[in-house]
Parts: C-alpha cells; structure tokens; sequence
C-alpha cells in the first residue's frame, strides 16, 4: 500500500482551478501511474475528506522558448477530484 504523499505530487494552482473550487472540484497532479482508486483513497487520507469522484487526463508536451533555447514542458498526470457536499479542502 502506498502512503499519499507517493501519489500527490502538487495541487494545480491556476486560475480555473481556484474558480472551480466553489464547486467543491479539486484539481492535484499525481504519479502517472496512479489509478483513480489510489487517488480516491489518497486525498481521503491525506484531507480527511469525503470523495465523490476522480477524473484523469495525461497532459501533453507543449513546446515552449527563453531566448534562444527551445524546448518542451513537462507532461504529468492530472486528476480532477470532485468531493461530496459539506466537504472542503484547505490549500
């Protein structure tokens, strides 16, 4: 069994992420190959939380320049995690 702090990498901070956040959707990023089912169980560990569902979507490359030098982003996995009502995360 793996401990949520070798699933969790990061919370996604970004603009849509925060306005989601009303809606009770968090957004993390995760090891790739975590399945929905460990990150369930992961963020429940980790925030005391109720989840209601996981969503996942492995992001692609993106090419990207400083200066002269060109190169390409990252990929990592990103889960979508809706939690139920009356539950919050404090980031």
């Amino acid at each position: 069994m793996k401990h949520y702090s070798d699933i969790i990498i990061a919370p996604v901070i970004t603009e849509k992420s925060m306005a989601e956040r009303q809606n009770n959707v968090y957004i993390f990023k995760v090891v790739k190959d975590a399945t929905k089912d460990e990150i369930k169980k992961a963020v429940e560990d980790a925030f005391k939380v109720s989840v209601k569902s996981v969503n996942t979507l492995n992001t692609k490359a993106k090419k990207r320049r400083v200066g002269r030098y060109a190169g390409m982003t990252k990929t990592y996995k990103k889960a979508i995690v809706t939690l139920k009502d009356g539950s919050t995360i404090d980031l």
